[in-house]
């Protein structure tokens, strides 16, 4: 249940993210933000076990 929510909001904030860029330079930076975020996040995790 969680990983499809989780999964749900993931494909929700793409969707936002390309939505909002008109350039392949725009949709670049905002996969990157993007990759950033995820990584923080895992990083995060991580560091709880």
């Amino acid at each position: 249940m969680i990983t499809r929510l989780i999964s749900i909001t993931f494909l929700a904030g793409l969707l936002a993210l390309t939505a909002g860029c008109n350039t392949m330079e725009g949709l670049g930076e905002d996969v990157r933000n993007l990759g950033s975020a995820i990584e923080g996040s895992a990083n995060e995790n991580k560091n709880e076990d």
